[in-house]
């Protein structure tokens, strides 16, 4: 950090942005990689690094033994233990390599904005402020620090404004106290501030600074009140594992220079890498980073934070320095800084505060950050040894979100599980081939560096490392002008540009290092035209592709699912604890179910269909001397619905093998009503109601190539599923586009997908359902054998919540006024705030904007039938209120007609007449 007097006696502390992307935990995926684009940029660091050495030898004795031990004394590690030490785990040991905060966290700018574009995280945030505000100082007398100053979002055009309004919004919802203001309004508040270039900010009275010092003291002294023992001048060596009898791989020990301490748990929250067993894989990199408001101008890319009698300047740049070579003896230890990088941090700054212009400096700070491949932590166990824990990767933000996400992480250990909705946190969100690659991991990370202070846009998609993952269909719908999605690595179509292709090219790392940036870039500039918070111009592009479904038939490529096998000796068992519905049916038949946690939360929705017994037929099906079940899974969600089933079935000690065919086998999914008429040409088996219903599934060939046929549909159409093997993929793809050129057919993307289905009412995972949400408040009670006797996971809470009736639910909304939303949208019930939106999005069939949140009773009481149709309900969005229609049904075919393939005897000359 650069510290800048003013004329005013203000100093600046200019912090540059970091560029050591580092690797936490010593890994058998390697993500050091050559630095093949940054070789001239790179600084050397072992040249420039200034390093403070610590204690000889540990303060305290170690203990022969502890119930977990947390490696690393930064903001992460000292609020995890004080969490745990809080819940009842008092033998819990924290070992710190040098002394308290001696990594990233001593030198961080310590701000805290309580406003944040994810329902989740403005909930973690809040209650690191309550922690460091309030709950410390009422534990142990102590002062943290925290100055309650404000914070002041700056926002030079439109849509950043509209950003920070549809934050303001939300945060109604939370009781977060925000103010829009007027360029002079913004001045009388800041009149240092340059506001001739502003087009208004968000002032948020209670955001406020923390000092990382203070803090983490306290919470040490917090934890060792409650029995915790904290340990600092204690490098750990090393983590002991052992392999139990069923091959699984757990903790044992962690060793140190001073001594093994026996301890099924190890967290590690150190925010670069430390020894551990040479197998967990974690996507890190480091990259080196740096009584008023604070203020955050994002355009400008720059933050401002009072800090005593200075003031505290740094941002985030396109050409952050990598650093491949992470010091074990760094500590309390800073970079030279950069002035060719943190020149534009600096003319930034000096824009919104001219008086910075004729100031002086008067001390830097230039540490390393570690930052991850979507700018989000990485939290959770790890999916290669059970009992180790990572707690890393918080990409500059570990002070502010610390409180929230050290509770939670002691939750996680404790329980097993979080207690909110930290998938977007969660290690298991990527795919193991993914943080096994040098090449996604390094540009990945720089991306999301670079694009930190972007506007946070519904539609937005990566430009680096791209094409990861492809099907056998990638190359022909880029032909017809298929516009891509990223999602888990995978192409996956998102809508189809008519006019021509739009292939995604190589990572151009947005012309930084000296890269030439790519030209004449047409997805990227189809890319730019959704950077809007109103319809993108392509919408009546969409709104094609939905009605066609609606009306004809549409073909949509889903091949990115996740494709697993589950068989053995336990099968049967295995699927009657797994799946919250009854899948054990007759062969042939297929399930829509859930898998749930203990607390009855939705770890997943998902088909499982039930398959005949015997020989393989690779990879359309497995050997299978019993029970075997087929499971069909989102793509973006596979790897951790991979893990949890491992996990439970380890827990359990079931003897079942699951085995992963997501790589071996397309999927396209033919929807609408004439779906029939095209399907019958091709495949060699009746598709009539009695003849193949719905929820069923066949074996079966079509044009000469042999398919798993499945009547399902995700849009509420009659459809089928073909699940394809690779090799025939293509051939039975042109043989469905052959037979259906008479009926119109079209391609279709998950754009569609994504309208169709919210207008029908289907939940999408992690969107309306979540692991903090059950299938009772989700309106998937269908999906619940609970008139059966069969325990299964998360029944009995459950069974509970049903005897205590609901405190919340998820509710379907419609506007008659055409407006975007997205979801995040604050709802109202009779003036009150009472949820915001999940998802959102506009149904073209029944022509209205659709929306759906779960909302509770303010006064704790039960959300019933009754509560909803007798409340007045609104939608805030940006800051303007819309009246809202309620429906405890979805408005679209109720009565589930459509999937079932009854259509009116009129439809089609319906459908021709509304046509013309």
């Amino acid at each position: 950090m650069a510290f800048l007097g003013t004329a005013v006696r203000k100093v600046a502390s200019c912090r540059p942005a970091l560029s050591p992307l580092c690797r936490s935990a010593t890994t058998s995926r390697r993500y050091s990689s050559s630095s093949e684009p940054t070789t001239e940029k790179s600084v050397p660091y072992e040249n420039v690094l200034k390093v403070e050495e610590g204690g000889s030898g540990p303060t305290k004795p170690l203990p022969k033994s502890a119930e977990a031990v947390v490696i690393g004394g930064g903001s992460l590690g000292c609020q995890t233990v004080y969490h745990l030490a809080k819940m009842g785990m008092t033998n819990v040991v924290l070992l710190e390599r040098d002394r308290l905060t001696a990594g990233t966290t001593w030198h961080t700018a310590g701000l805290l904005w309580q406003l944040r574009p994810s329902d989740v995280e403005v909930e973690l945030l809040a209650h690191t402020r309550q922690v460091i505000s309030h709950d410390l100082e009422q534990e142990t007398g102590l002062e943290t620090g925290w100055i309650q100053n404000g914070g002041l979002f700056i926002a030079s055009n439109k849509q950043r404004l509209d950003e920070y309004k549809r934050l303001m919004s939300l945060g109604k919802v939370y009781g977060i106290e925000s103010h829009v203001l007027s360029p002079a309004e913004t001045k009388d508040l800041y009149p240092l501030m340059n506001v001739d270039d502003l087009y208004g900010t968000l002032y948020v009275p209670k955001d406020g600074t923390m000092d990382p010092a203070g803090t983490c003291t306290t919470l040490s002294r917090a934890a060792t009140a409650r029995g915790a023992t904290v340990i600092e001048n204690c490098p750990v060596t090393g983590i002991q594992v052992s392999t139990d009898d069923m091959g699984v791989k757990r903790v044992k020990a962690v060793e140190t220079f001073h001594g093994t301490i026996q301890t099924p748990v190890v967290v590690n929250c150190a925010g670069y890498p430390v020894c551990c067993s040479k197998m967990i894989i974690v996507p890190v990199i480091c990259l080196e980073h740096t009584n008023m408001p604070n203020v955050r101008d994002h355009d400008a890319s720059v933050y401002l934070r009072l800090q005593g009698d200075a003031l505290s300047v740094g941002g985030y740049e396109q050409n952050p320095v990598f650093w491949d070579k992470v010091s074990d003896k760094f500590a309390f230890s800073l970079f030279d800084l950069d002035w060719d990088v943190f020149m534009q941090h600096i003319e930034g700054a000096i824009n919104r505060v001219p008086a910075l212009e004729q100031t002086g400096i008067k001390s830097t700070v230039c540490g390393p950050e570690s930052f991850t491949a979507d700018h989000k932590p990485l939290m959770g166990e790890a999916p290669e040894v059970r009992g180790f824990f990572l707690g890393c990767g918080f990409n500059s933000a570990g002070m502010m979100l610390g409180g929230g996400c050290g509770r939670e992480l002691a939750h996680w250990i404790i329980h097993g599980r979080p207690e909110k909705d930290m998938y977007g946190y969660d290690i298991r969100r990527f795919h193991h081939s993914l943080t096994d690659n040098n090449k996604w991991i390094r540009e990945r990370s720089h991306e999301s560096y670079a694009k930190n202070y972007s506007v946070v846009f519904p539609f937005d998609e990566p430009l680096a490392s791209r094409n990861m993952r492809t099907d056998p269909f990638h190359k022909v719908l880029t032909e017809q002008g298929c516009v891509f999605q990223e999602r888990h690595g995978w192409e996956r179509p998102g809508w189809f540009n008519q006019d021509g292709a739009a292939p995604v090219l190589d990572y151009d790392w947005y012309g930084a290092y000296d890269i030439s940036k790519n030209q004449n870039y047409k997805y990227n500039e189809l890319l730019g035209k959704e950077y809007t918070f109103d319809y993108p111009p392509h919408h009546h592009v969409i709104k094609n592709e939905c009605l066609t479904c609606r009306h004809g038939v549409s073909v949509f490529n889903m091949s990115y699912f996740g494709k697993f096998y589950l068989t053995g000796p336990d099968a049967k068992k295995a699927a009657d604890w797994l799946f919250s519905a009854d899948v054990n049916k007759i062969p042939g038949s297929t399930v829509y179910t859930c898998m749930l946690n203990k607390r009855g939360g939705s770890e997943a929705d998902l088909t499982v269909s039930r398959l005949e017994a015997g020989a393989a037929n690779l990879p359309l099906a497995p050997e299978a001397n019993g029970d075997a079940y087929y499971l069909a899974i989102g793509g973006g969600v596979a790897e951790h619905n991979w893990n949890h089933i491992k996990t439970v079935l380890q827990d359990e000690g079931l003897n079942c093998q699951l085995t992963d065919y997501s790589e071996d086998m397309g999927m396209i999914s033919i929807q609408g009503p004439k779906s029939r008429e095209v399907l019958q040409e091709i495949l060699d088996t009746d598709l009539s109601n009695e003849a193949f219903p719905f929820s069923t599934h066949k074996v079966c060939n079509a044009a000469g190539h042999k398919v798993r046929a499945m009547r399902l549909s995700f849009v509420g159409e009659l459809g089928w599923e073909l699940h394809i093997p690779k090799d025939s993929c293509l051939p039975v793809y042109q043989a469905v586009m052959a037979a259906g050129a008479k009926h119109s057919i079209i391609n279709a993307g998950y754009r569609a997908i994504d309208s169709l289905s919210i207008e029908k009412g289907y939940r999408h995972w992690h969107a309306d359902l979540r692991p903090d949400d059950t299938p009772l408040e989700a309106g998937l009670a269908f999906t619940c054998k609970m008139k059966s006797t069969i325990p299964f996971l998360g029944r009995a809470s459950l069974e509970k919540q049903k005897a205590e009736g609901l405190r919340r639910r998820i509710v379907c909304f419609t506007i008659d006024e055409k407006v975007p939303m997205f979801g995040l949208e604050a709802i109202f019930r009779n003036g009150v705030p009472v949820g915001h939106l999940r998802r959102s999005d506009y149904g073209f069939f029944i022509d209205k904007q659709i929306g759906y949140g779960y909302i509770r009773n303010p006064d704790g009481g039960v959300v019933n039938a009754d509560f909803i149709k007798s409340g007045k309900f609104t939608l805030e969005r940006m800051g303007v209120v819309y009246e809202a229609k309620p429906h405890l049904k979805s408005p679209f075919d109720p009565s589930n007609n459509r999937v079932k393939g009854i259509y009116p005897d009129n439809y089609h000359n319906v459908y021709k007449a509304n046509a013309q």
